[in-house]
């Protein structure tokens, strides 16, 4: 992976150096990463973007000609410029591991270390993650309204730049895509690529009978033919009948078609027809044409008979919903080891953090289903022989008692000590991880609109912790202010 030392923001920098001047090097602080709102009015999201964090972690490093810029900026002193030089991360991480469902104000990434090392990596793990989550839960949504129809993810030619295209691929096939257009994807992550021909390589040809014939030679045992170029069921089905037969008479299976454009709800069932009076009733039908996962959905419930589905523009620009909004807040500050819990006060609610240092702890029931979650304190401990009372952290009086439960804590260790000390899972691993965990959920918060609200509460301990914090701070600002006209 390149090397992503100088992907931040220039005040990370300066807070940095901050630290340095003020005596502050070796405070420590632990950082979350979480969102406040789901992205798509959906009920979940699916993490992604841990396997870059890793990367960009290990390979993190200032280079002489970084040094060489920054001391070009004259902002910086030749005393911070040499701590910079011998940069490393000291310190600790955990995660949520890739392709698990997550909600609002969970610590998908906690960081803790040294404020001068952990301040600095802000920026490219909220790059990271916020990107390739937001390109998973999409994905997901999409495969859902397929309802089994494979998906392939082809927006490269409109994704915002050659990082977004490969990374995106990366994260649709996490989110259950089956393959990607993105070559370059399909190298460096292994992802199984797709294609076939585009309308140029049919105009270019005396005749749409000719393109095909010529694809066929080309590709007999993969000829997927698209039939939109000029007319779908007087010209492009017709076509594809007679070259599809005649493969089936020298010994090849023919693929199938594509429709690109139209109505096609109505083109496939004709189309379908078609195919299937011919003797081609094994040849499948490829939908695509600004695809999404509600237009998908509607297509499916109007008797559209389409088999696969290529998605692109909306997929990997995520359309309609640009980005996830992911944070990196301070929860706690300390020395050598011993913390203090720190929150962000705000006049918005939902803007104000929780506290201290935390952990997420998933109850399931006895038949595997996900029933809460439950943001904790980390040294909390559930006994799923008794049954626990949660509530609502702002509708305190919204409560539910959970009985017949075992729990999961999501947070697994990723880095101690600056060393990484977990294997990353292939991406097919990943992907199957990300189906399973998926299926916990109940159908009703994984439904596309007006999903139910899946239940993430904050333990009695931890609301107990923040209301103190918060009447503190209020007291505090009370008594500053006695006297101030």
């Amino acid at each position: 992976m390149e090397n992503l030392t100088m992907l931040t923001d220039l005040y990370q920098l300066t807070m940095m150096q901050g630290y340095l001047v003020n005596g502050c090097r070796d405070k420590e602080a632990v950082f979350d990463v979480f969102f406040r709102t789901l992205p798509f009015k959906g009920g979940y999201a699916l993490v992604s973007g841990l396997e870059q964090v890793v990367e960009y972690i290990e390979n993190l490093t200032f280079r002489e000609e970084n040094l060489a810029y920054l001391r070009s900026l004259n902002l910086f002193n030749e005393d911070f410029i040499q701590e910079l030089r011998n940069f490393r991360f000291t310190g600790d991480i955990d995660a949520v591991p890739e392709g698990t469902p997550v909600f609002p104000y969970e610590p998908l990434i906690r960081v803790k270390g040294r404020i001068f090392e952990t301040q600095l990596l802000e920026t490219a793990i909220l790059n990271l993650i916020n990107f390739e989550t937001l390109i998973a839960t999409k994905a997901s949504r999409v495969v859902a309204a397929a309802n089994g129809g494979p998906i392939m993810e082809f927006g490269l030619r409109r994704a915002q730049g050659p990082d977004a295209g490969t990374l995106g691929a990366r994260a649709a096939f996490i989110g259950g895509c089956q393959s990607t257009s993105n070559v370059l994807a399909g190298e460096r992550y292994g992802i199984p690529v797709s294609g076939t021909q585009a309308h140029s390589w049919i105009q270019c040809f005396p005749s749409e009978l000719e393109a095909f014939r010529a694809y066929a030679r080309t590709f007999p045992d993969g000829c997927l033919l698209l039939v939109d170029t000029y007319s779908v069921l007087e010209s492009g089905v017709p076509n594809a009948i007679k070259v599809g037969l005649e493969l089936e008479a020298e010994g090849h299976h023919f693929q199938g078609i594509r429709l690109d454009s139209g109505d096609l709800t109505y083109l496939s069932r004709e189309a379908r027809r078609m195919l299937d009076e011919a003797g081609l009733k094994s040849a499948i039908i490829v939908g695509s044409n600004d695809l999404d996962e509600e237009t998908i959905f509607a297509i499916r419930s109007q008797g559209a008979l389409i088999d696969a589905w290529g998605v692109g523009t909306h997929l990997i620009t995520s359309k309609d919903s640009p980005s996830l909004g992911g944070v990196y807040k301070l929860a706690a500050e300390g020395e050598k080891g011993i913390f203090h819990p720190r929150l962000k006060v705000s006049e918005n609610i939902a803007k104000i953090t929780n506290p201290g240092i935390k952990k997420i702890v998933r109850f399931y029931d006895r038949a595997g289903k996900a029933m809460a979650d439950v943001i904790a304190l980390e040294d909390e401990v559930f006994n799923d022989r008794k049954s626990l009372t949660i509530f609502d952290p702002i509708q305190t009086w919204k409560r539910k008692t959970l009985t017949n439960f075992h729990t999961r804590e999501l947070l697994v260790p990723v880095f101690r000590g600056g060393k990484r000390v977990c294997e990353l899972p292939k991406l097919q691993e990943i992907q199957a991880y990300a189906k399973k965990e998926l299926n916990t959920l109940w159908d009703e918060v994984k439904r596309l609109t007006n999903p139910h609200r899946y239940i993430v509460d904050l333990s009695a301990n931890l609301f107990e912790l923040k209301q103190q914090l918060l009447l503190t701070i209020h007291n505090d600002i009370k008594a500053n202010n006695q006297g101030v006209e």
